[in-house]
């Protein structure tokens, strides 16, 4: 087993320098500081959790906000979750869930007991009250999620943007000119919630580009709420061949729909879903998808707070491109046809 010797010995340097490096209550010039940190890594060295806690005065903690709401998808939540458990773990830190819906509260106790060494924050909204909190308390944050405003904070996240225009582009290229969007609950959208409005700006975007005629639609987390949805979206318009589902709860209760409104998929009507990919190849027909990279974004999450806790120096935000997976739900308009 590799020691702080070991280290010590390789860079050139005594073993209170290690510690040091290590636990950050010293100055160390950044030529030492570089060398024993390429020695740290070249020999393996894994210092030991305890030790490193109590030489840091660090929890070895890190806090995940995620508000537990009636209309969010908690498998898909689930997802983030223990992506982010499973991250942590292999940096040797634990994790404490905040899971109600307290605001800033939470976090300001978080921060003031000193329970945690860092606070990863999900459910971000576009003019989120949390930001600003986050901003002025002395624990490194990083958001699941892009805020209009992030005040110097680190984000990551999809590119919803992007993945709302992948939709559409695909759609357009198998000649669909009218395409519907069965989007997330309307309390989602008076939540204002940053991935809902990014998506909807992409899918805009692309529509007006393409010079595709599209609709949207929220959808409640119901079997009832997804049968409302159908009724509006092909009441205002009957054209649509083209079915985005922007929301994960209602999925299967949309494509049982269109099946009882004797429509085919993908003869009658294409359906893209964005979802992640496992719930994609769940049903009779395989989904064609933008995926939901729960297991990348949380590892982000966790990389860009340990860094924040080594001292980096700037925030940074990270929007990971979609990858639309085309499979059997889309095909050819039939209009082209």
């Amino acid at each position: 087993m590799v020691t702080i010797m070991d280290v010590a010995r390789a860079a050139g340097v005594a073993p209170s320098t290690v510690s040091y490096v290590i636990s950050g209550k010293r100055h160390i010039s950044t030529n030492t500081r570089m060398r024993v940190e390429q020695c740290i890594r070249d020999l393996g060295y894994h210092p030991n959790a305890g030790a490193r806690a109590l030489a840091s005065s660090r929890t070895n903690v890190l806090a995940l906000a995620v508000p537990l709401r009636a209309d969010v998808n908690l498998s898909v939540i689930m997802q983030f979750v223990s992506s982010v458990v499973t991250a942590a773990r292999e940096h040797e830190l634990d994790l404490l869930l905040l899971t109600k819906d307290n605001g800033s509260a939470d976090l300001r106790r978080v921060a003031s007991s000193a329970i945690a060494d860092a606070l990863i924050v999900m459910d971000v909204e576009s003019a989120d009250g949390r930001v600003p909190v986050l901003s002025a308390l002395d624990r490194p944050a990083v958001l699941i999620g892009l805020p209009e405003q992030p005040d110097g904070l680190s984000c990551v996240d999809l590119d919803f943007t992007a993945a709302g225009a992948a939709c559409v582009h695909h759609l357009a290229d198998l000649g669909h000119h009218h395409i519907a969007l069965v989007g997330p609950s309307p309390a989602v959208h008076r939540r204002g919630t940053s991935f809902a409005r990014r998506f909807r700006h992409g899918y805009d975007s692309a529509a007006a580009e393409r010079r595709v005629h599209v609709t949207a639609h929220p959808c409640g987390p119901s079997h009832d709420s997804a049968e409302a949805c159908l009724d509006q979206l092909f009441a205002a318009n009957p054209h649509v061949t083209g079915l985005v589902v922007h929301n994960e709860a209602v999925l299967p209760d949309v494509l049982a729909g269109l099946s009882a409104r004797g429509l085919r998929v993908p003869e009658d009507v294409s359906v893209v879903a964005v979802c992640p990919d496992n719930m994609a190849d769940l049903g009779a027909i395989p989904l064609t998808s933008v995926a939901i990279p729960a297991p990348e974004v949380g590892d982000l999450a966790v990389r860009m707070t340990i860094g924040q806790l080594a001292g980096a120096p700037a925030a940074e935000v990270r929007l990971l491109p979609p990858c639309l997976t085309r499979r059997q739900s889309t095909a050819v308009a039939s209009a082209a046809r």
